[in-house]
């Protein structure tokens, strides 16, 4: 039996460390802003402490809860749509090296695009405001999404493809069989990138659509907090935006961990 290295037995830390870690860090930079906040009595329209952040959080959830969740609502459908989307796309794509080279330009195109820029003709063009803010959002999550599922499609194994060939298989199968389990990983890796650009694609329509009362996401919120020097309430809605966007991406790699986890290497300790 071979001694593994012990590069590798570091490798397989506890899973609560790679939970505690990051939370230590962030306590110490939180109780090194208080700090700092409080010596040098730093006015709070300016930087307020992380306690008063936490008391306006508190004090304003019922109205920030709401457009937590107008937000997150915005952020998943624009995910669901460029999941949709992308892996349609992507199986296109793959049917033949023409295909791809005539229409992936245009993919790259809409990743180069700034949304700021487009956002508002899609405001203009799109009476339904939910609809012009998904669309935003989903326009920016869907490359990630279409890169590297077809990247994953066209990773095969060579020795592979050559005995579904010998195998005499059909296209059908060598597709689902093979093409598709080995593009899971990448499919994956693209989605935990799609889940925080669709997060941001909906902030920044928010921000542009500039959508209030029962249609205001945080975005709103924080225009407000800003326009009113609410600033306590302006990082509250920043704190509930990074938040989201941890928890999304976490739960990303837990879904890609728990469909992978059991057979590919990428996911074994």
């Amino acid at each position: 039996m071979t001694a593994r290295h012990p590069a590798a037995r570091a490798e397989g830390h506890p899973v609560w460390l790679s939970i505690a870690a990051p939370l230590a860090v962030a306590v110490v930079l939180l109780l090194a802003w208080e700090a700092v906040v409080r010596v040098f009595e730093i006015p709070v329209f300016l930087v307020p402490a992380p306690s008063v952040v936490w008391r306006a959080l508190l004090e304003d959830w019922p109205l920030l809860s709401a457009s937590l969740w107008f937000t997150l609502g915005i952020t998943a459908l624009a995910l669901l749509t460029a999941t949709v989307l992308g892996v349609t796309l992507a199986f296109v794509f793959v049917q033949s090296r023409l295909i791809e080279l005539s229409l992936f330009p245009y993919a790259v195109l809409l990743q180069v695009t700034p949304i700021v820029a487009i956002a508002p003709l899609i405001v203009i063009w799109v009476d339904n405001s939910l609809i012009a803010l998904t669309v935003c959002a989903t326009l920016v999550a869907l490359f990630p999404i279409i890169s590297n599922t077809v990247f994953g499609l066209r990773s095969i194994d060579p020795g592979l493809r050559d005995l579904f060939a010998l195998h005499d298989a059909s296209r059908w199968q060598v597709l689902w069989r093979l093409r598709v389990p080995s593009a899971l990983p990448a499919f994956f890796g693209g989605l935990r990138i799609a889940t925080g650009l669709a997060l941001i694609g909906a902030v920044v329509a928010e921000f542009v659509a500039g959508t209030g009362g029962t249609q205001g996401g945080l975005a709103y919120q924080i225009l407000q907090a800003g326009l009113q020097l609410n600033i306590p309430r302006l990082f509250a809605a920043l704190f509930l935006i990074t938040a989201s966007g941890v928890v999304l991406f976490g739960a990303m790699t837990w879904a890609g961990r728990l469909a992978l986890g059991r057979w590919h290497d990428s996911e074994r300790d």
